[in-house]
This record gives structure tokens, C-alpha cells and sequence, in this order.
């Protein structure tokens, strides 16, 4: 919720909840300091806490502690004792904290979800490698992107024969340069693969002063705006099934990327260009497409049922992630 206010003393509470898809709603109740809703009063048929303890005796005594519940719950049965349903052992057993594998499993460390707020361009970059069919069989070229999520453009690229970390540097080093970025203002998110996690980069970064982030590891939607792109580079009616060459594969793209960064008007910014965006030419669009939008309605005024024609607006904050808090009182609303 600290999110929302802050954004909302730049863009207005009403901009600010539509960026973090937060309930207006919930962020009004929370600004007259509205209780907390109460909590569910337990049902009449619950078992009584007497009965629960009993439940409990049964199944950590020496007879079934090392039984499943379905296991204590027919042998019972067949002995003529009804306790509760398998069910409500299991919910005895998960209120006190006992359910749990009991096998020996390969616990994998608990990674940080990434959260990340862009409000500008040049706050938040994501990068990320793909492969390009090669002229034979497993042969392929490597394309390297780096997208500013803000406004989706692609500030940097490049194809070369393979994944290396010191051609992910330099890419980065000119792509900063290019940009003119100052220390302490850029964040770069990858995943986690050789090239993103290497010391050169890592080494690269730190002499910047860029922040750096990753996915976490087998989380398909943590780096999701680098993942499109290559979905919308790859389903264009001219991406050739296989390159003949590395010259080939480096036209190919020299012509998308223009293209996706000056003429693709991209759903995801109101469909804008990333040009236009990037380089703070939205509101002079927006307000070229009003006044046309504004000169139909005079127009054919019956044309339009539900209210005047609006523009779609321009993008106002980009998350990789939004706090679980604003998705928990989004939950609660339904």
C-alpha cells in the first residue's frame, strides 16, 4: 500500500491504483484507516477443541505416527471408532504444522521474487538471449536484446555466432554509453543463464553502478517483456524459418527492430510507439489522437453510445512483479 501512495502523490490516486491494479476501493478504505475485516467465526459442526486433542493422541501415538491419515482413519473404522473424515485429519495435522514430505526431497534455496517498478525510461532494463536456425541442422546464431521495459524499446542488439559473457558485456557497456546512463539510476533484469550470472558482466555492472536482478530459477513469467518481444519478432509473417548466414540473420533484425521500435504501436503502451514513448513524445500524440477523436464525436455524436471517444492512455508505471500486498487485496475483493 506504501507503493500506491507514493505513485499517487505523482499521478493521482485514480492513475496510481489503475498501475498497480489496486482496487480504488481498498485504497480509499485504507485511507480512512477502515478495520481490517473479521475473522470467519468457526462453523457449528467443527470439531470441539477436546475432539481435536483426541485426533491428535491418535495419530502421534505409538500406533500411527508412522501411518498416513487414510491409513489410521479405515483401520479405525474397522475397529468400530469414527474420529473424523481424512479430511479433517489432515487439517488437524496442517494447524499444527505436521504435514509435510516424508521422504528425504532436494530442497533448492528460497529465491527473492523479483519486484521492480519503472515509471520512466531508463529505470529498468531486461535482457536476454535467443537463438536464431542456422543454415544446417543444430546449427544457430545467438541474438542478444536489451529491452527498457518502460516503453518497450529496444535499446540495444546484437547476433554473433554464441553466448559469451565478455560480447554480453560490451554490449551493455555501449548500450549504457549510447543511452548516456548515470550511476545509481539503472536497474538490468535477466534470468539466470550463463551469460547473465557471469563475473564480467557482474564485475561490468558494479563499475557502472547498475543494479543488477535475476528470475528465479524455473519461473517462466519473471522476465516476461523480453520474453514477448521475442514472441513478436518470431510469429512476424517474414522471420524466415532458418538464416543463411550470420549477414542474413543481422539484416533481418536490423530491419525489425526498426520497425518494432518506430512503427509497431505496441497494446501494452497504449498503443504507442516505443519511439514515441521512450523519447517523451506521448503526450503530443495522445493529444493529436484527442482532437481527432474529439472532431468524430462532433461529428456523429449518436455514434458513440457510452461516452465521448478517449485515446487509450499512456503507460504510467510498468511492474516486473507487483507486490503480493496489492494482489492480496485484489483476492479479497471477490
Amino acid at each position: 500500500m506504501k507503493a500506491a501512495h507514493d505513485l499517487a502523490h505523482r499521478v493521482g490516486r485514480r492513475r496510481a491504483c489503475r498501475a498497480l491494479n489496486l482496487p480504488r476501493a481498498s485504497f480509499y478504505r485504507h485511507l480512512r484507516g477502515a478495520p481490517a475485516p473479521t475473522r470467519r467465526a468457526s462453523p457449528a459442526r467443527a470439531l470441539a477443541m477436546h475432539e481435536r486433542d483426541t485426533v491428535l493422541e491418535h495419530l502421534h501415538g505409538e500406533r500411527f505416527r508412522d501411518h498416513a491419515p487414510a491409513q489410521v482413519y479405515a483401520t479405525l473404522l474397522d475397529e468400530g471408532v469414527y474420529l473424523c473424515s481424512i479430511r479433517t485429519m489432515y487439517r488437524i495435522l496442517e494447524s499444527a504444522g505436521e504435514v509435510c514430505e516424508r521422504r528425504d526431497q532436494l530442497r533448492h534455496p528460497a529465491y527473492v521474487k523479483p519486484e521492480l517498478l519503472a515509471c520512466a525510461p531508463n529505470q529498468v532494463w531486461s535482457w536476454d538471449i535467443t537463438q536464431l536456425r542456422g543454415p544446417v541442422k543444430w546449427s544457430h546464431f545467438s541474438l542478444y536484446v536489451i529491452l527498457d521495459i518502460f516503453s518497450r524499446y529496444v535499446v540495444g542488439w546484437m547476433v554473433a555466432y554464441g553466448e559469451s559473457a565478455q560480447l554480453a558485456k560490451r554490449l551493455i557497456e555501449q548500450t549504457c554509453t549510447k543511452q548516456a546512463i548515470p550511476a545509481g539510476q539503472l536497474t538490468i533484469h535477466a534470468d539466470r543463464g550463463s551469460s547473465m550470472t557471469s563475473k564480467p558482466v557482474a564485475f561490468l555492472l558494479s563499475d557502472l553502478g547498475v543494479t543488477k536482478t535475476h528470475s528465479r530459477p524455473h519461473v517462466s513469467d519473471d522476465n516476461p517483456f523480453s520474453e514477448s518481444q521475442f514472441k513478436t519478432m518470431k510469429y512476424r509473417p517474414e522471420f524466415p524459418e532458418y538464416f543463411g548466414s550470420i549477414e542474413d540473420a543481422r539484416a533481418f533484425c536490423r530491419g525489425f527492430f526498426a520497425w518494432y521500435n518506430t512503427e509497431h504501436h505496441h497494446s501494452g503502451i497504449g498503443l504507442l510507439t516505443p519511439h514515441v514513448v521512450h523519447h517523451g513524445h506521448a503526450d503530443g500524440v495522445i493529444q493529436g489522437r484527442q482532437a481527432i477523436l474529439s472532431e468524430a464525436y462532433a461529428r456523429n455524436p449518436e455514434r458513440f453510445v457510452r461516452k465521448h471517444p478517449t485515446p487509450p492512455e499512456k503507460p504510467v508505471a510498468v511492474w516486473i512483479n507487483p507486490p503480493q500486498l496489492e494482489q492480496e487485496t485484489k483476492k479479497g475483493q471477490h
